[in-house]
């Protein structure tokens, strides 16, 4: 379009037109693609269980020793992935945990046509139905565990949905949540993420 503008301002006998010629080719050009450029969205993340911010309700809170909650892990949708995701998995890790952080949940294999998953998927059996797998967490379970910290200062608790450039990440149910950890980051597109608290 440069190029263009160049050549008309060589040629034009009115030396006053090639600028305004050259905006408003310019402005047609971005009238054009504009609505291909802007849809695709922002990746991101929404939960009805979980607020980002906010403290985590006893629903979602583990249930073992003295923390005494549903431990159903969260409902969450995700939109406006990145073009050519294949698969999602989504982790939850509390980065205030003593030592390397704790593991509470990650899932993998989740289809690329699942844009959301319901509350206690982890263990409804809804997982299993679309194909996901599971890693062990640090609590040593297969599957969702609860914020449970120990009495004092409130844990934050990240919760990242993964866009993953393929739907085989070669994991197996049961497997360690820091393996799946570093599998999914080797296939990651675009993440999107939420923050919540608990303290006791």
């Amino acid at each position: 379009m440069r190029l263009r503008c160049l050549v008309v301002s060589m040629v034009s006998p009115f030396r006053h037109l090639p600028s305004f010629l050259c905006a408003m080719s310019g402005l047609a050009w971005l009238a054009l693609f504009a609505p291909y450029a802007s849809a695709q969205g922002t990746f991101s993340l929404k939960s009805t269980s979980f607020h980002a911010g906010n403290t985590v309700q006893a629903a979602q809170v583990f249930n073992q020793d003295d923390c005494q909650g549903g431990n159903r892990s969260p409902q969450l949708s995700w939109h406006d992935a990145p073009s050519g995701t294949r698969s999602f998995a989504i982790t939850i890790f509390d980065e205030d945990a003593p030592g390397r952080g704790w593991w509470h949940w990650a899932v993998a294999g989740i289809p690329a046509t699942v844009d959301s998953v319901p509350e206690n998927a982890s263990f409804s059996g809804y997982l299993k139905k679309v194909g996901a797998v599971e890693a062990r967490n640090d609590f040593d379970v297969d599957g969702y565990g609860g914020p449970c910290p120990p009495p004092g200062k409130p844990h934050r608790y990240v919760i990242t949905v993964y866009a993953l450039n393929t739907a085989d990440l070669r994991l197996a149910q049961g497997r360690p949540a820091l393996m799946f950890d570093h599998e999914i980051s080797t296939a990651t597109l675009g993440s999107a993420r939420l923050v919540v608290s608990y303290g006791r």
